[in-house]
């Protein structure tokens, strides 16, 4: 008996054993719900208290993520009560001047905390909302929104005023008199000394009601297609501000049909316009409190408002007609943003068709506004801390009369001062790299940023004084560093990972050099027991001598049908080439198992990715499909001239901008690709959004060239390879209708060398491993079955 036991016992952990090793890697194995994995920490957050963070984490594989906290000087984590997570629902935290007290929102009501003791005093206690709240500059009110209206709080006796009223419904005025009935009216009151009396009477009730009632904020309509947002209130309270939003009278959406739904029956979803819709226009105005008077921000004296884009000299008749026209452009205004006592304002002012953005000087009493920097894109305003018609970017007063934003003016986006009262501008950083995210210091003499400057792939965290100099470099470990600095500026709590291990949380002081202590350790045992591969790092000179830069996989036993696959990432403005946890994760653990496989792998960003300046960025204006293709042209080029790769062999595959890059990859140039799978592909730009594609391609309408040279559906008759086609049916960003209408246009051109999958139940990012684990098994049988001959 004892003996059967101890078989048993050797049995069972001989099982346990083998169930925590992953090799050999299948697509089922790795399309598993991620938590196979292990959860990394997420939503790193400091306590007010700058001695304890917390973090959201999983360590146990439960079905939903717990919150968790560690103390600097405890750095054991340690998960916390249901009643702790409550308090730390707080959305954004507001100081006050002395740093005393914080202001926050939670569950839509406001709430102060008191620094020294802890304790919480609730503000607002509603059934309505109050949001984007504000301390006065003396901390003794607290401004905030409710529905469309400005309100103040007194913090110690409670007293609520309105600011601001905004109504959407109108007096009807009285009716206009005729003539005869205006002379009837003053023939009465000459007549009869009762109605002389009675219109005396109504005179002084009117005079006496407004000696005696409080003063009420000026009555501003707004109709039933206009809504108001970025209300602000100036640090002296003497001005109001705000934007209003004036919607398109007819904007026509799509819609989405949700098939597999609980109640049995088709249900539509409503969802996006397309390019080219009409948009939204915006103006925004002042409330002058004082002489009770309101005026809008005047924007037509602005350099270049009417400024023509290149593209325009490509249609003559169009050229002719807009300059005769001679209108100026809508634009979208963000701020203002005040200095501390209120008597400096700035805007951010940006075109609405993105080809500008102004840093204005504001004066307040007249709405005039006054040039401090003019950035002019004929492709498009982007970058890292640019912003756009809806944010200003990373903005802000260093002192009374200094202000600081980010520019793209030197081809890469770098931190610039301006002098509100002389226009004296000031370049701080420099250089070949990004600045890709920007703080001030509590007393605004230093910057903290991540930046880029070692190698597009590498970030780190930096700090510098306001007034410029050489950037002190704070982070020390290789690969990604997401960096949250504690309130009192001491301490950093560090996202980092690298390019084969995910995200771990680590504590570091605010020091150059210091030792970062590692929190976490996340990964699964079953995650460890494989050699993830950690994938080379190369670049290449492409055909207009520009510098790409790749993630390259090299198989230990190559197939002999010398392979490969070129992965191309989504989304085209983004950064995959990197020496960190790839956001992509799923298709790096298919890039192993391809490589397992006897095959090269080659993942390439592309013109028109994110971290390098920006001639990258916009190297695909007015023809996506261009230098973003001939890029993994040239990428296949390379492995084969130096990585021995058969030239028969070579695949591709991507989903979104990546699906966009296969498909116009197989119809354009069938002779390199001799296969491809398009996964929730763009086929024709004109169905897309109209935020996005509008930048890169205008508009359909006036620059139709553009859109005829970047849309694979026009180029479906060159396909020659075998092609995959994978779309969510659910699907709100790139509508099913784009796939539906390129396979009508297979079926008509009589191609047979195509499948398309359908996910019914999937949106634009899969959710449910089943789908993941369908789709890219179709997308491995697609390469066996074409590279491998």
């Amino acid at each position: 008996m004892r003996k059967i036991y101890l078989l048993f016992l050797f049995t069972t952990s001989v099982y346990q054993l083998n169930a925590q090793q992953i090799a050999p890697l299948t697509v089922e194995k790795i399309m598993r719900d991620p938590k196979w994995m292990g959860v990394s920490p997420s939503n790193i957050q400091w306590d007010v208290n700058s001695r304890d963070v917390y973090f959201n984490w999983n360590p146990e594989s439960a079905e939903r993520d717990a919150t968790f906290m560690i103390n600097i000087a405890n750095k054991n984590p340690v998960k916390v009560s249901d009643q702790t997570r409550n308090r730390l629902n707080r959305r954004q935290v507001i100081y006050s001047s002395d740093r005393s007290k914080i202001l926050f929102e939670r569950n839509g009501d406001l709430l102060i905390q008191n620094l020294k003791d802890g304790k919480e005093k609730i503000l607002t206690q509603t059934v309505e909302r109050e949001s984007n709240p504000a301390f006065s500059a003396d901390g003794n009110k607290v401004f905030f929104q409710r529905g469309d209206n400005l309100f103040s709080i007194d913090t110690k006796g409670g007293e609520l005023v309105q600011l601001t009223n905004f109504s959407r419904s109108r007096k009807r005025p009285e009716s206009k008199l005729s003539v005869q009935d205006e002379w009837l009216k003053q023939d009465q009151l000459r007549d009869f000394e009762i109605i002389k009396k009675e219109e005396k009477e109504k005179k002084l009730d009117a005079d006496e009601r407004k000696l005696f009632e409080s003063k009420r904020p000026k009555e501003v309509y707004l109709d039933e297609r206009s809504f108001i947002n970025n209300i602000r209130i100036s640090p002296d309270e003497n001005f109001i501000t705000w934007r209003i939003g004036k919607q398109p009278e007819f904007s026509k959406t799509t819609i989405v049909p949700n098939y597999v739904t609980g109640s049995g029956y088709t249900e539509d979803i409503q969802t996006r316009s397309k390019v080219g819709n009409p948009l939204t226009t915006y103006q925004n105005y002042i409330y002058d409190q004082k002489r009770d008077s309101v005026y809008s921000i005047e924007t037509g004296s602005i350099p270049g408002i009417k400024d023509l884009p290149d593209y325009v000299k490509d249609y003559p008749k169009q050229l002719e007609e807009r300059t005769k026209k001679n209108e100026n452009r809508e634009v979208a205004i963000t701020g203002p943003f005040w200095n501390a006592d209120g008597r400096q304002a700035v805007v951010v002012v940006v075109s609405l068709d993105n080809k500008d953005r102004w840093i204005m000087k504001l004066d307040q009493l007249s709405g005039k506004l006054t040039l401090l920097d003019r950035q002019r894109d004929e492709a498009w305003i982007g970058g890292p801390g640019i912003g756009g018609a809806f944010g200003g970017g990373n903005v802000g007063f260093t002192d009374a009369n200094t202000f600081y934003f980010q520019s793209e003016a030197s081809g890469y986006s770098h931190i610039y001062l301006v002098n509100v009262l002389s226009g004296t501008k000031k370049q701080l950083t420099s250089g070949k790299y990004e600045i890709q995210s920007l703080n001030l210091s509590r007393d605004k003499r230093t910057f903290y940023f991540t930046a880029n400057m070692q190698h597009p792939g590498i970030t780190h965290y930096y700090k510098m004084p306001v007034s410029g100099g050489t950037p002190l470099q704070l982070t020390g470990m290789k690969g990604g560093n997401e960096v949250s600095l504690s309130p009192d500026e001491k301490w950093l709590a560090i996202r980092h990972s690298t390019s084969n291990k995910p995200w771990e949380l680590y504590i570091q002081e605010n020091k150059a050099g210091a030792k970062a202590t590692k929190i976490t350790s996340s990964t699964s045992k079953e995650f460890d027991s494989y050699s993830w591969r950690e994938p080379e790092m190369i670049n290449f000179k492409n055909r207009f001598g520009d510098d790409v830069h790749a993630r390259l996989y090299r198989p230990s036993n190559a197939d002999a049908n010398k392979p490969a696959v070129v992965f191309v990432h989504g989304a085209g403005y983004l950064q995959n080439v990197h020496y960190w946890w790839s956001q992509y994760f799923r298709e790096y653990m298919f890039h192993n198992f391809l490589a397992d496989n006897g095959y090269t792998v080659l993942d390439i960003d592309y013109t028109g990715s994110s971290g390098y300046g920006r001639d990258h960025r916009t190297g695909i204006y007015r023809h996506m499909g261009g230098k973003d293709l001939t890029d993994q042209v040239d990428g296949v080029k390379l492995l084969v001239d130096k990585y021995n790769v058969n030239p028969k062999n070579v695949g591709l595959y991507g989903g979104s901008y990546g699906g966009f890059i296969t498909l116009m990859a197989m119809f354009t140039t069938p002779d390199v690709f001799a296969a491809g799978a398009g996964l929730r592909s763009v086929t024709d730009w004109a169905h897309y959004n109209h935020g996005y594609t509008s930048n890169i391609l205008n508009e359909p309408f006036n620059d139709e060239i553009a859109y005829k040279k970047s849309s694979p559906i026009y180029f479906a008759d060159g396909l020659k390879g075998n092609l995959l086609m994978a779309h969510g049916m659910v699907d709100e960003n790139v509508h099913f209708q784009d796939i539906v209408r390129l396979s009508q246009r297979l079926i008509e051109l009589k191609k047979d060398n195509w499948e398309l999958a359908v996910y019914p139940v999937e949106d634009h990012g899969f959710v449910e491993p089943s789908s993941w684990t369908d789709e890219y098994k179709r997308i491995f049988k697609l390469f066996e079955e074409s590279l491998k001959k």
